[in-house]
């Protein structure tokens, strides 16, 4: 988003799921703190860096000390109606503008987009078999919730830290038929190979 004219006010709300669910809704999320920012001319742009320091993200130059994650993607309007973000992302930013006087339900925000994040240091809760991230993907392993429905969990977890893993995702694919003999749950991706192949651990 390019700010013209005058300063404009910034929101941004870090979302990162950590469920996948087969035959649900969409996965739950849980928004962060919210700041005001105005670095750069597009707001965290592609290879911009965030801060996460206190009360909320900041953008900053990525040399920065404060530098603690980069964009790797940035996409106009909602999560549920973009891209998915790329597969190693370790979280999500939603970022809205604060514009009252343009402002349809009257809570003071318009939403403008979403930016991909990973963060410059580990822990990567992105990366395959981590347990987290907004993404299951191929090497995520996975644990039952009841109704059908499955969460995404760290695949060395040994039930003290986090639920034990009870499948492992081992393939993305078109279309179920695909799938390994191996495999014993169909989870739902995100990208142009829907279906995840899940065995059981």
């Amino acid at each position: 988003m390019r700010v013209r004219g005058g300063v404009v006010g910034l929101t941004v709300v870090a979302v990162a799921v950590t469920a996948c669910q087969v035959g649900g809704g969409p996965p739950r999320a849980r928004p962060s703190a919210v700041l005001h920012s105005g670095y750069g001319s597009v707001f965290l742009g592609v290879d911009e860096c965030s801060s996460f320091r206190a009360p909320g993200f900041t953008e900053v130059p990525c040399a920065s000390e404060r530098a603690a994650a980069r964009v790797v993607a940035r996409h106009d309007g909602a999560v549920r109606d973009g891209p998915p973000c790329p597969a190693r992302t370790d979280f999500v930013l939603h970022i809205s503008e604060r514009r009252p006087a343009s402002d349809e339900d009257g809570d003071g925000h318009v939403p403008r987009g979403y930016a991909c994040m990973r963060s410059l240091q580990p822990p990567h809760p992105g990366d395959p078999g981590a347990g987290g991230g907004p993404r299951t993907i191929v090497g995520d392993c996975l644990y039952g919730v009841g109704g059908g429905r499955v969460r995404e969990t760290a695949c060395e977890g040994d039930g003290k830290g986090g639920p034990r893993p009870e499948y492992q995702v081992t393939a993305a694919v078109g279309s179920r038929d695909r799938c390994p003999a191996s495999t014993s749950l169909y989870v739902r991706l995100d990208g142009v190979r829907p279906v995840g192949c899940a065995r059981p651990l």
